[in-house]
């Protein structure tokens, strides 16, 4: 029988990657049955027209004329809407690739959660914005939730999930993206150009802008935090230029392991796809002799403030995570438009963080979705109130 296979977020780079696998894979392993996106109705028709799923969602009203067009006559069922979103996580499948960028997929994959089907989570924010709840439903419906983050993926290759004790501390590996050499006179100009220019990974644009401010990590700290029941004390982050080894776990008598491979997230992706088998894919081999050495720095937390952000709303708990969040995916679109300088960026993010600590909720658990979404909302607001005043400040 062939796998029944939903996309959330199927025209990013991490769907597109997905559909390629099972573009390349043996005829009859898998079937496409809902593919969601937000705005590319273009791009979207065509993976359906290839791929004929049973149902595809477009979450931007204003891009459906192409897509139902395309489809015309085709029998593809087709919905519009954030709601038609969500209704694509509750498509009936047998694995479901979480790609959806941003607090936006935080709905549709909750609705995938509640099928106890298998999740590939490729969207961090879930588990950043509503950790506690998050896994508390992958815990109630059986959810079998696999890491598609390369780092993450990796943790999950190596851990003796079964012997939580045993482990002492999780090493995630950061590339330390495009700016780790420069110096804070060279990051007080850094151009959006520049940032999305990534030295080793193709990723589309708001996770280009996270590895340059190192906030990809923060997050990524928060999310292993939550997928591993690991405090922030056990989690530690190494910058790895080469990003070969793509993260580690120590053990109590000393031993570290390492996932290792070629910076493509074609491997991740494969693994989740194909769980619990492995899938052959055309990732590049490693040349061991060609690589020569592997590099390893301590993180520059002064120069990349992000970093000590996102460890702080991880200890604080509470709303901290879920206001982190909302504050960069806002300073990041901020940036992107031209409209505050990379120095700012983490800056609006901090006076952000620091406007609702004085809430006597702050560090209290939020308990339930709707919960969250407020908490978003108003985050999402005062940053972008805070991003006004600081137009033209460096």
């Amino acid at each position: 029988m062939a796998k029944r296979v939903t996309i959330l977020g199927s025209t990013g780079s991490i769907g597109e990657s997905t559909l390629s696998l099972i573009r390349d894979s043996a005829l009859g392993d898998y079937k496409v049955v809902c593919l969601s996106a937000h705005t590319n109705g273009e791009k979207l028709a065509k993976q359906a027209l290839e791929f004929r799923p049973e149902f595809v969602a477009l979450g931007d009203a204003a891009n459906q004329d192409v897509l139902r067009d395309a489809l015309a006559g085709t029998g593809i069922k087709i919905g519009i809407g954030r709601e038609a979103v969500i209704d694509a996580g509750a498509w009936e499948a047998d694995f479901i690739m979480a790609a959806i960028v941003g607090a936006a997929g935080l709905e549709p994959t909750l609705a995938a959660v509640e099928q106890g089907a298998m999740l590939g989570l490729a969207n961090k924010e879930c588990l950043v914005c509503a950790g506690d709840l998050f896994m508390g439903a992958v815990a109630r419906t059986g959810t079998t939730l696999l890491p598609v983050d390369s780092e993450h993926n990796a943790i999950f290759q190596v851990l003796e999930r079964d012997l939580p004790k045993q482990v002492r501390r999780l090493i995630l590996t950061a590339s330390g993206g495009p700016f780790r050499e420069f110096s804070h006179a060279q990051l007080q100009s850094v151009t959006r150009e520049q940032a999305l220019n990534h030295p080793v990974w193709s990723m589309g644009a708001k996770i280009s802008i996270d590895s340059a401010t190192l906030m990809n990590k923060g997050l990524e700290l928060i999310e292993a935090s939550y997928l591993f029941a690991h405090p922030s004390a056990e989690i530690d982050i190494i910058v790895h230029p080469q990003s070969i080894i793509h993260s580690m776990v120590e053990y109590v008598d000393g031993s570290v392991l390492a996932q290792m491979g070629s910076p493509d997230m074609r491997t991740p992706i494969a693994y989740a796809l194909a769980w619990p088998q492995r899938m052959e894919t055309t990732v590049k081999q490693l040349d061991f002799a060609e690589l020569g050495k592997l590099e390893f720095y301590p993180p520059d937390a002064e120069k990349f403030p992000a970093l000590r952000l996102a460890r702080l709303a991880l200890e604080a708990g509470g709303m901290a995570p879920t206001v982190l969040n909302a504050a960069n995916e806002v300073a990041v679109d901020a940036f992107l438009k031209g409209q505050l300088s990379f120095p700012t960026l983490t800056k609006c993010i901090e006076k952000v963080m620091n406007h609702f600590k004085s809430e006597k909720s702050f560090a209290k658990p939020l308990g339930t979705i709707k919960h969250v979404l407020d908490i978003d909302g108003r985050a999402r607001a005062k940053a972008a109130e805070i991003g006004k005043e600081l137009i033209g400040k460096s």
